[in-house]
């Protein structure tokens, strides 16, 4: 049986890949802003400024959209969702 010793390269690696990896993940509404989506926009997003809100992540298209955002989460979600759900259809 082999063994593996990971060196301090390829620790750095596995991070890099990890972070990247995580950096590529999708959040809500296939990565759309959710402040443009509450103002009915559709704002597509890398998805870098984001928020954990009930255990889901939530994109945004800048800072400023964040935090006008989170000024009412509750209201804001459910205005992103309406406007979702009708590009969806």
């Amino acid at each position: 049986m082999k063994t593996f010793t990971l060196t301090g390269a390829a620790t750095g690696l596995f991070f890099l890949v990890s972070t990247t990896l995580a950096l590529g993940a999708t959040g809500q509404y296939d990565n759309l802003c959710a402040m443009g989506l509450a103002t009915g926009q559709e704002i597509q997003t890398d998805c870098s400024i984001n928020a954990d809100i009930g255990g889901k992540m939530y994109c945004f298209g800048s800072k400023a959209a964040k935090t006008e955002f989170m000024k009412d989460p509750e209201g804001n979600l459910a205005k992103a969702d309406a406007t979702y759900s009708k590009m969806k259809h």
